[in-house]
């Protein structure tokens, strides 16, 4: 579990910088320090509330085939940038919101399957 959340904590952190560089719309103020607590952040809601979010939204990730479960990423970034780092990270609008949670659920499965292979 400590491994799982080390690599949550690591590639979000990554996430957000690359997903800050290349997605118009995401503005983080206070530089790796903000970085490192929004990391941490979503590293400990992916462990603790998003599989619970994922058991209650089961019947629509099967209709959807699984899409939902995307849309489940979107608003867990959406409450850790906007709800609980809204003084230091800005996103505006979906579409930088979409962007910026597909950078960080890449750089997730990257880190993921790294981690698996060894």
């Amino acid at each position: 579990m400590l491994k799982k959340l080390v690599i949550n904590i690591v590639s979000a952190v990554l996430g957000l910088y690359l997903a800050e560089y290349f997605v118009k719309g995401l503005e983080i103020t206070g530089g790796l320090k903000i970085m490192l607590i929004a990391g941490l952040m979503l590293g400990l809601v992916n462990l603790f509330i998003k599989p619970a979010l994922k058991l209650i939204s089961l019947p629509l990730r099967i209709i959807t085939f699984g899409i939902f479960g995307f849309i489940i990423n979107m608003l867990i970034v959406w409450l850790v940038i906007d709800v609980i780092m809204w003084q230091n990270m800005e996103i505006r609008g979906l579409i930088a919101l979409f962007w910026t949670t597909l950078v960080i659920w890449l750089t997730n499965l990257v880190f993921s399957a790294i981690a698996k292979s060894k």
